[in-house]
């Protein structure tokens, strides 16, 4: 069997779709995307096509080594999103070819179901609390909310008391058995962020994710010391390597890798395994759609350290169409009283509607994320 073509579509809301062909027919599916820069990705996906046409996709390892290895510049978003998607499609035509799930080709299944996570609030979090009553009254038993809109690198002490307040409301709205999740979105820098992580312990959050920006992460040791929750971080770093240096440090108590940025399942697999010997626990990253989704489940399926997973279905940025929308059966997605089954079909597990697909690319999309300005003008982070 031989690749024979990469075939790639961007799609509302702002996700991008790879389809991997062969020679005899069998063909995999993949989610390679940065959020904001889809067609960036997509450009890299077909010159990476170079080192695929004419070889046998059953060699994944060797091929995802050829992809990261032989540009001699690696690493970063964009390569490593778009190796990400191929190594997915990879994986699902193995599994095609061979009629079986991906999470047999990766050892088996250690759980049966995964604990799943919704949104609320937005990006400038608001009606936290009705909000997360509803996502508890669908079966949830765990969401993630904004801690905060922009902060200023010092600022006011009112700030702080608005995210913790917003907490609060949402503590209120659904009791103390509920995990709440709290995300800085690296919107808070370390000035700010020693107090609101201080501020926040009294509502015991499930955890706090991206206390600062990646770039800042070894302040982690410094302003999330002695906390009585765990920290996550890990949605923009790209490889294991990045991952070994924060996990040695003992900077993070859960590792949040995102499949369709981090080199895909291959490198995801890697990275849930180093963050194991570390005793730390893995959450994948999952704002996208279908197919990163399914990715992560198999990741979850097989690894003892995985405890929840993140999910977009109803996510405020998903305009125009949702995750399941590409799906010709919207079940294998299905989300149960917070749970979702591992996939069970071939490969990923999920099968993609490709005349929808088609069809949705002909309005594609161009999305980016806001610009934020603070009140002197100067650039927020988002």
């Amino acid at each position: 069997m031989k690749i024979t073509q990469l075939k790639t579509w961007q799609v509302p809301p702002r996700w991008l779709f790879l389809k991997i062909e062969t020679d005899e027919g069998c063909y995999g599916w993949g989610e390679p995307v940065v959020e904001g820069r889809a067609a960036t990705v997509e450009a890299a996906v077909h010159e990476l096509a170079d080192y695929l046409i004419g070889q046998d996709p059953h060699r994944i390892e060797h091929l995802w080594n050829t992809m990261y290895r032989a540009g001699f510049y690696r690493g970063g978003p964009i390569l490593m999103s778009a190796i990400a998607g191929i190594d997915q499609a990879l994986w699902d035509l193995k599994g095609r070819d061979l009629g079986v799930p991906v999470y047999q080709l990766l050892g088996g299944k250690v759980r049966d179901r995964m604990r799943m996570y919704a949104w609320t609030g937005g990006d400038r979090p608001s009606d936290v609390g009705v909000g997360a009553k509803a996502l508890v009254e669908q079966g949830f038993t765990a969401f993630k909310m904004n801690g905060t809109p922009e902060m200023q690198i010092v600022d006011s002490h009112r700030k702080v008391d608005e995210a913790v307040a917003r907490v609060a409301e949402a503590r209120e709205a659904v009791g103390p058995d509920v995990g709440i999740a709290i995300d800085f979105h690296g919107r808070v820098h370390r000035p700010m962020a020693k107090a609101l992580l201080r501020e926040l312990e009294p509502y015991h959050p499930m955890f706090v994710e991206e206390p600062v920006a990646p770039e800042h992460l070894p302040s982690l040791k410094h302003i999330a010391t002695g906390l009585g929750y765990p920290i996550a971080t890990g949605e923009r770093l790209h490889t294991r390597f990045q991952f070994r240096d924060l996990l040695a440090e003992g900077m993070v108590d859960i590792v949040q890798p995102d499949l369709s940025h981090c080199g895909g399942i291959s490198e995801g697999m890697k990275i849930a395994s180093l963050a194991s010997c570390h005793d730390v626990a893995l959450a994948p990253h999952c704002p996208l759609g279908p197919l990163t989704l399914a990715a992560s489940l198999h990741v979850d399926a097989v690894n003892h350290n995985a405890f929840i997973q993140e999910q977009s279905m109803g996510i405020h940025y998903n305009r125009d169409n949702d995750v399941l929308d590409y799906l010709v059966d919207k079940s294998a997605l299905t989300i149960k009283d917070g749970f979702c089954e591992i996939p069970q079909g071939p490969g990923l597990g999920v099968e993609i509607d490709e005349t929808f697909v088609e069809e949705r690319a002909k309005v594609g999309h161009r999305w980016r994320n806001p610009v934020w300005t603070h009140e002197d003008g100067s650039i927020a982070e988002w």
